[in-house]
């Protein structure tokens, strides 16, 4: 597994072009024990005010946040800082419903939102994921980092295949703003 853009450049000795393309469809997905964290890394074929746009419109975010199977629905979202939100997948042919909310903690338009993450399934286990947005011209480095209380909380995530949802919702995303353009 590639955890880094180095390791993907030293690993495969692709020239530039062919990591150009790789740069656009790999997330890199790093899990740091130590400060119990995890960092997501991916370029958006878009420039920034469109990749800020469909993380901060209820209509955009339910087309793109989760992975693929599931319909997402945002129940809440006051997108402002101390705004509450909470989206619900469902999964209509079993009648799977996961409900996840927190806080906005800090917005800075349009590079930065800080947010606390819950799931329901498992209440009292918060973590704080930060989101930047690097622009890029074009195209938008989205970087999150999410910040766990302890390393019970982050390897659990990880073991719930933490990377699988993430890469099928940047997927999504890069799909979304790509019919938006």
């Amino acid at each position: 597994m590639v955890s880094s853009w180095i390791d993907l450049m030293l690993c495969s000795r692709i020239n530039k072009q062919q990591l150009s393309f790789y740069y656009r469809i790999i997330m890199a997905f790093t899990v740091n024990k130590e400060a119990k964290t995890v960092t997501l890394d991916r370029v958006i074929n878009a420039p920034r005010e469109l990749v800020w746009k469909a993380y901060s419109t209820p209509e955009l975010i339910a087309q793109w946040w989760g992975p693929r199977e599931y319909e997402t629905v945002v129940d809440t979202l006051e997108f402002k800082q101390g705004g509450k939100w909470r989206f619900v997948h469902r999964k209509e042919e079993t009648d799977e419903e996961y409900g996840f909310h927190g806080e906005y903690k800090e917005i800075s338009e349009p590079a930065k939102i800080v947010w606390t993450f819950e799931w329901e399934g498992m209440p009292g286990h918060v973590l704080t994921e930060t989101i930047t947005f690097e622009d890029m011209g074009e195209k938008t480095n989205v970087t999150s980092v999410s910040q766990f209380v302890d390393i019970k909380d982050l390897e659990g995530m990880v073991n719930m295949d933490m990377e699988s949802g993430a890469t099928q919702s940047m997927d999504r995303l890069q799909e979304l703003v790509a019919r938006m353009k």
